[in-house]
C-alpha cells in the first residue's frame, strides 16, 4: 500500500516538472497545489500502516525521493507539505476555484508558507496570510510584519475569528477593530530633541506607507492638517484618510501622552462634521481613531462607541 502512494507522489512531482517546463517558468499555485496532494499522498499512506507515527513513512519516502529529484523533497520538507495539507483543509475547493477564474494564491510562493506553517494559532496563521495577500508582501516583508508581533498587536484579536481569504464567498463585513494596532508602531529614524506632537505627525507622514499597513488595509491618504471652519473658527483634523474597504472616511487625531476626555469630545466633533458636511449619502459613517501615549482602560470603558477607537503609539529606532 505504501508503494502505491509512494507511486502517486512521484507522478505529482513528475507533472509539476512538465508544467513548469511547459510554461518555462515556474508557476506558484500549480507547486502549492503539488505539494499539498503530496502531503495528502502522506496522510494516506500513514493510514495504511498500524503505527503512523513510527512507521518512518516520510523519512523513507524523502530518502528515495532526495535521490531521484533533489533535496526540494528531503525529511523536512516533506514534513512541511503534511503540514500544509493539514493546516489548509480547503485548498481543493480553492484548486476547483482557479481553474474557473483567478485567485489570490497565486501571489504567495512556497517560500511564504515555509514561514507560516510553524504558527500553530490557526487565527494567528490565518491573520498573517491574509495580509500578506491583501498587500503583497514579498517573503522579507512578510517575515518583518510577523517580526513586528502585528496580530499580537490588534485591538480586537481575542473577538476576531479569521479564515483565510477565499476559504469562502461569505467573508464577514470589514471592520476597523481588525484592523487597528495597538501599539501602532512608529518609525525614530533621527534624532529629536523634543517630541512634540507635530513631529509625531511629520514622522507618521514620512513613512507614510508603514502607517497604512500598521493601521489596515485599504487606507487612501486624504492629507494632513484638514481645515474645518465653525462659528467663524478654523480646527485642523490631524490625519485624514478614506478606507475603500469600509467605505468611509478615518480620522486619526495624534495626542502626545495620556488620552483625555476632551480628545474624545475632540474627536467625537470631527467625527460628526465629516458625516453632517462631507461624506456622501452612499458612504458609510465616519471612523474616529485617537493615538496617543497610554489609555486609561476606564476611559474606553465609560465611553465605548462604535465609531470611535482608541489605540496608542510606540517609537521604534
Amino acid at each position: 500500500m505504501q508503494d502505491k502512494h509512494y507511486d502517486n507522489i512521484k507522478n505529482l512531482i513528475e507533472r509539476d516538472i512538465i508544467e513548469q517546463t511547459k510554461h518555462q517558468i515556474k508557476s506558484n499555485f500549480h507547486k502549492l497545489m503539488t505539494y499539498y496532494k503530496i502531503g495528502e499522498e502522506l496522510i494516506e499512506a500513514e493510514k495504511d500502516v498500524e503505527n503512523k507515527y513510527g512507521a518512518g513513512i516520510v523519512k523513507s519516502f524523502a530518502k528515495k525521493l532526495t535521490k531521484q529529484y533533489g533535496t526540494g523533497y528531503n525529511t523536512s520538507n516533506l514534513k512541511r507539505m503534511r503540514q500544509f495539507y493539514l493546516a489548509f483543509p480547503k485548498v481543493n475547493t480553492l484548486y476547483s476555484q482557479t481553474r474557473k477564474g483567478a485567485t489570490a494564491w497565486h501571489q504567495l510562493s512556497w517560500s511564504h508558507f515555509k514561514i507560516l506553517l510553524p504558527i500553530k494559532d490557526e487565527n494567528k496563521r490565518n491573520y498573517y496570510l491574509n495580509e500578506a495577500i491583501k498587500h503583497c508582501m514579498g517573503v522579507h516583508k512578510l517575515r518583518e510584519y510577523m517580526k513586528s508581533n502585528a496580530y499580537e498587536r490588534l485591538v480586537d484579536k481575542e473577538n476576531i475569528k479569521l479564515t483565510y481569504l477565499e476559504e469562502t464567498n461569505e467573508l464577514k463585513e470589514p471592520d476597523i477593530t481588525d484592523m487597528i494596532k495597538k501599539p501602532i508602531l512608529i518609525s525614530l529614524n533621527k534624532s529629536i530633541d523634543k517630541l512634540t506632537e507635530k513631529i509625531l505627525k511629520e514622522l507618521l507622514i514620512e513613512e507614510l506607507e508603514k502607517f497604512m499597513v500598521e493601521a489596515g488595509h485599504g487606507f487612501a491618504y486624504m492629507g494632513s492638517e484638514r481645515p474645518i471652519r465653525l462659528d467663524g473658527k478654523i480646527h485642523y483634523v490631524d490625519l485624514v484618510f478614506f478606507n475603500v474597504e469600509l467605505n468611509c472616511y478615518v480620522i486619526f487625531e495624534i495626542k502626545l501622552n495620556e488620552l483625555k476626555k476632551t480628545d474624545i469630545g475632540q474627536i467625537e466633533f470631527y467625527v460628526k462634521y465629516y458625516d453632517a458636511d462631507v461624506k456622501k449619502p452612499f458612504h458609510n459613517p465616519t471612523i474616529g481613531v485617537t493615538i496617543t501615549k497610554r489609555v486609561d482602560p476606564d476611559i474606553e470603558k465609560y465611553n465605548p462607541k462604535d465609531n470611535i477607537k482608541h489605540t496608542t503609539y510606540k517609537l521604534e529606532g
